[in-house]
């Protein structure tokens, strides 16, 4: 018989009508392989309908339900209870929306504010490069392969950004900075320079102080610090 945890969620509300925000706490009995989101629902349904919270694909590939859950950026289609009881040792959670937004209600945050770096580092291929004579395709070694895959696994749900001690005020970030790495490791992109003027920029990665917390928090497990330091170093 699995087992039943007791679980206390201490959450940060906002109500943008009264400008007003709080901290309310809600109890809830649940089994060990709920995820955080069915515990919002739960809520939904047994016990508050007007909690809102966000997600999307719920399976880690769209970022939108990134929470802070005790501190710590995490997406909450993700989160299992057992999980979340193991890694803070506790089943009282204190639940906040992310900060690199502006929060619309509660938990739901203005995402095309933060996406507003993001489209800064221009996350596409700005100018393709030619292919070489007689080739069909460009090349690119297994190592070099294997790095560009790591990098483009991210997923934009800016729990790096959240947890960067570097702040978001004046550096782009590490998945902005990220968006452009990954171009800068792509064979078929033929501009670099702009890429680099945005890197080195006043914004841009020498803003990033080496905390390496990006990285510690990173749900596909990107050591989005390493990147960044290759980036300093020029490997790109």
């Amino acid at each position: 018989m699995s087992e039943t945890y007791s679980l206390t969620l201490t959450v940060k509300r906002f109500d943008p009508d009264r400008s007003v925000t709080w901290f309310q706490t809600y109890t809830l009995d649940s089994g060990p392989i709920l995820r955080f989101v069915d515990l919002f629902k739960r809520i939904n349904v047994e016990q508050d309908a007007t909690l809102a919270w966000a997600s999307s694909c719920e399976h880690a590939q769209c970022g939108s339900c990134s929470v802070n859950v005790n501190g710590r950026p995490m997406l909450a289609c993700e989160l299992l209870v057992e999980n979340a009881v193991t890694l803070f040792g506790t089943t009282e959670f204190k639940i906040a929306p992310v900060s690199v937004a502006p929060v619309i209600r509660d938990l739901v945050v203005e995402w095309e504010r933060a996406y507003e770096r993001v489209h800064r580092a221009k996350p596409y291929i700005i100018k393709p490069k030619e292919l070489p004579p007689g080739m069909t395709e460009h090349r690119i070694s297994p190592q070099e392969l294997a790095r560009y895959e790591e990098a483009t696994r991210c997923i934009n749900c800016f729990c790096c950004a959240e947890a960067c001690i570097s702040g978001n005020r004046n550096f782009i970030g590490p998945n902005a900075a990220m968006a452009s790495i990954v171009r800068m490791m792509d064979p078929r992109e033929e501009e670099k320079n702009e890429r680099l003027n945005l890197l080195y920029s006043e914004e841009g990665i020498y803003r990033c102080h080496t905390s390496k917390a990006c990285s510690h928090v990173c749900p596909k497990e990107i050591d989005v610090a390493h990147f960044i330091a290759l980036a300093k170093e020029g490997a790109f």
